[in-house]
């Protein structure tokens, strides 16, 4: 049975869905079968798959409301082993026709459950609030990866999810967890950066990934292109970043990285 990732921060540009992209097509290379599911209505994790709303017939929009089974709304993505559930702008107003629908926190994790057999991972793309939509998403989960800025900022949004999750946690889904908080566009030169990571640490010991992706040209290049990073270029800081957190979430240690001599030998 697939294990199912929400990857949420009410906060937006943080990350979510370049995360949910970049991960899922790591695993998806590593011969795992993926679903990423597309519930944010700006629809960022469809187009950095090179999939264009207008060609979308059936998307997230239609699963939620029971349009659609999730099998005929679900995209093969040109990415190996990976496959989209998208979403389009058709979902800005599912969150006010949600709430007139008998189980409207669970009609996600109805859905994900007819299909859930087929693959190994599952990742949410939640949108940047915490309404009905997002509740779908954290109910439908196992864990929530949370990606996050190393600013003051940032702690208020943690607070205000964790909150969210253990209202969840008691009235939906009492196995949702927090896997990880993911420190995203880092840069561990920034005397705050590093503050903000020592106070999360106080917090949540032990859920912080090892794993920080730092500001990189080709993470925010690729989605220009319709491209994971790591199909844009393979050898770029920003791929070598996600496959290591591939690596952390599947407990393998990977090879340690050779760095490259020289003065403009610099990965971007």
């Amino acid at each position: 049975m697939g294990k199912i990732w929400a990857v949420a921060n009410q906060k937006g540009g943080v990350g979510k869905s370049t995360t949910v992209v970049n991960l899922g097509a790591y695993l998806g290379s590593r011969d795992f079968n993926i679903l990423c599911v597309d519930i944010d209505p700006q629809g960022n994790t469809t187009t950095g798959f090179g999939i264009k709303k207008k060609n979308v017939s059936l998307s997230s929009y239609d699963v939620l409301l029971g349009k659609t089974r999730i099998q005929d709304a679900i995209i093969h993505t040109d990415y190996k082993n990976v496959s989209i559930l998208p979403a389009t702008e058709a979902l800005a107003g599912g969150e006010i026709e949600l709430i007139n629908i008998e189980n409207r926190v669970n009609r996600l994790k109805m859905q994900l459950l007819t299909c859930r057999l087929d693959y190994d991972y599952i990742l949410i793309d939640c949108p940047p609030a915490l309404g009905l939509i997002t509740l779908n998403g954290l109910v439908a989960c196992d864990k929530i990866i949370v990606p996050m800025l190393a600013e003051f900022f940032g702690l208020e949004g943690l607070s205000q999810l964790v909150n969210t999750i253990k209202i969840v946690k008691t009235n939906y889904n009492p196995s949702i967890d927090i896997e990880g908080i993911l420190f995203t566009m880092f840069d561990g030169r920034l005397n705050v950066a590093n503050e903000v990571v020592k106070e999360v640490e106080k917090y949540f010991p032990n859920k912080i990934f090892e794993t920080k992706i730092p500001r990189n040209v080709r993470i925010s290049e690729a989605p220009s292109h319709g491209k994971p990073v790591m199909y844009y270029d393979k050898s770029s800081k920003g791929a070598e970043y996600y496959e290591l957190l591939g690596h952390e979430l599947l407990h393998e240690k990977p090879e340690p990285v050779k760095k490259k001599k020289g003065l403009f030998s610099r990965k971007r």
